[in-house]
């Protein structure tokens, strides 16, 4: 005879491991039905452009169904797998998950509440057929061989700087050099998408300079990070506003952002 565990003598992690693999499988079939009965009534769906390509917060079932209808189709998510141990607490199950679509791969958080999705995040982590260039992809830095008509790095990025906006035009124009606008930046550049970054002052972190003296960050250290470069270890909790604002200046330099 076998012998089934109940649902309630199940591990968190059991939980969400078993609710992802029914998701999956109605998703890959296309049960929109079917896939919006595993979430509450009134649950939310938070994509970041995996699904529709936008920043969009889905209220209820209802509005999940009409965002799968058009989206399921041309998105094929598939491979919804648990990223690292679920925890429960108040009888709310929360875990980090990953997934893909056709074209992306991505990550998202999940709550579960009496078997049920309270909230699903999904977000885009990266396109599957442009990659960033970082870690083992990262680009060589040297060119070995003969090239009397090489340029250095240096010259490289001058003839950029002086070029970028006058005869070549940038395919992409942030408007706002803050925190957000320097992230964005940051990323289309590690995808090679030709950017260039405006703001209303004159440096990187003015907008922070140009604050009253005692201002300090209202969120910790562990909240505001930069894409790539992560603050050292030794950087305070609140980040005094000078702080903050030299550290976006050398940041915008260091990651060749157009600014």
């Amino acid at each position: 005879m076998t012998y089934q565990k109940a649902d309630n003598e199940l591990s968190a992690s059991q939980k969400v491991t078993n609710w992802l693999q029914d998701f999956d499988q109605s998703l890959r079939t296309k049960n929109i039905d079917k896939v919006v009965e595993y979430f509450e009534t009134e649950g939310y769906w938070r994509d970041l452009v995996s699904f529709t390509w936008n920043i969009k917060t889905l209220e209820g079932q209802d509005e999940i169904k009409k965002m799968l209808s058009h989206t399921l189709e041309t998105t094929e998510p598939y491979d919804w797998q648990l990223d690292e141990q679920a925890v429960e607490n108040d009888g709310v199950i929360e875990a980090w998950i990953t997934f893909n679509t056709k074209v992306a791969k991505g990550y998202g958080h999940l709550r579960l509440r009496n078997g049920k999705a309270w909230t699903l995040l999904t977000t885009m982590v990266e396109l599957k057929d442009f990659p960033e260039k970082r870690k083992k992809l990262r680009p060589k830095g040297a060119e070995h061989g003969v090239n009397p008509n090489r340029l250095t790095w240096l010259e490289e990025r001058e003839f950029e700087e002086k070029n970028l906006g006058y005869s070549d035009q940038p395919y992409c124009l942030v408007i706002g050099g803050g925190q957000g606008g320097i992230g964005l930046g940051a990323r289309l550049r590690q995808l090679e998408v030709p950017t260039i970054i405006i703001d209303k002052q004159p440096k990187p972190g003015d907008t922070w300079r140009n604050r009253y003296k005692s201002l300090c960050l209202h969120d910790p250290v562990w909240y505001d990070h930069m894409p790539y470069l992560p603050f050292p270890e030794n950087w305070p909790v609140f980040t005094p506003k000078d702080k903050v604002a030299d550290w976006l200046e050398m940041y915008t330099k260091l990651m060749e952002l157009n600014y």
